[in-house]
């Protein structure tokens, strides 16, 4: 196994193609088709599914990628630590929606300006998915809810996020979830914690919401709970920054469900210079 053996693996796992991933590393496709062979029999398993003259990843080759892609980006940053130069290379980062809309813009304009070798991109969605990304490597780190116990991640807490429901402006009080038994609810996906979170503050009351209709974005939840149909559970930050927020009534849940931190959540063994860098700007 040797680098330019990973560097064609990870060509082919991301097109799917061996001619496509030829052209991308600059190689013959009999070359690839070659290495590719040569590395899957150094591993003793087959890293891709052929199927129709396209590549698919097997399950051994999922597993595989993302520690090809941290061996790769170890090497990248080694060569910088030797060479003496600033971090710079790509820094993929996840975020909430609501974490990015508020919490982070200031902050990624100020990164950008001190370290402009970084290429900084950013994927928004719900912790679900963006704990996955980082799990798998195609994010080096994550704003979450959290915290978030599993064995190979690491973070720090840097939010604190009042979460607030969200009702029409004559809706009547809204102290429990008994006081709204069987309401619409807008929310995100069902990997979304501020979701589940809002479930369980039913559940406490032994009331359940009635349909969950779920949207991509706190605008549109915002104007649907204007409209007058159904009830929505976000961060007062992100709802206070929104227009039309003056148009709804708000309710806060009890003291012990009311705040929830937002942590930035990395690999505990992927920890490159640019996300050092990041993390000492954060703090």
């Amino acid at each position: 196994m040797d680098l330019t053996q990973l560097e064609m693996f990870n060509a082919v796992a991301e097109t799917g193609s061996i001619s496509a991933a030829a052209q991308q590393v600059h190689r013959v496709p009999s070359n690839l088709t070659t290495r590719i062979k040569q590395l899957e029999a150094d591993l003793g398993v087959a890293l891709f599914i052929r199927e129709n003259q396209r590549l698919k990843l097997s399950p051994s080759g999922h597993s595989f990628l993302a520690y090809s892609k941290r061996i790769l980006a170890l090497v990248d940053e080694a060569r910088m630590v030797v060479s003496g130069d600033e971090p710079q290379g790509p820094l993929a980062l996840g975020s909430l929606e609501s974490t990015a809309a508020v919490r982070i813009p200031g902050l990624l304009a100020s990164f950008n300006q001190r370290y402009p070798k970084i290429h900084l991109s950013l994927a928004t969605g719900p912790s679900g998915d963006q704990i996955d990304g980082v799990l798998e490597g195609r994010l080096s780190a994550a704003f979450v809810d959290g915290p978030v116990l599993h064995p190979s991640l690491e973070g720090v807490a840097v939010y604190r996020e009042e979460m607030t429901i969200v009702a029409p402006a004559d809706h009547a009080p809204i102290h429990s979830g008994a006081d709204v038994n069987g309401a619409s609810i807008y929310a995100f996906r069902a990997n979304c914690s501020y979701r589940r979170h809002f479930e369980s503050w039913f559940h406490d009351s032994q009331a359940m919401p009635g349909k969950i209709h779920e949207m991509e974005s706190y605008h549109g939840m915002l104007a649907c709970v204007i409209a007058g149909a159904g009830l929505a559970l976000m961060p007062r930050s992100m709802l206070e920054s929104m227009p039309g927020s003056h148009q709804v009534s708000t309710w806060p849940l009890p003291e012990d469900k009311r705040y929830l931190d937002t942590w930035l959540l990395w690999r505990r063994d992927a920890k490159t210079r640019q996300l050092e860098a990041f993390i000492s700007l954060l703090e």
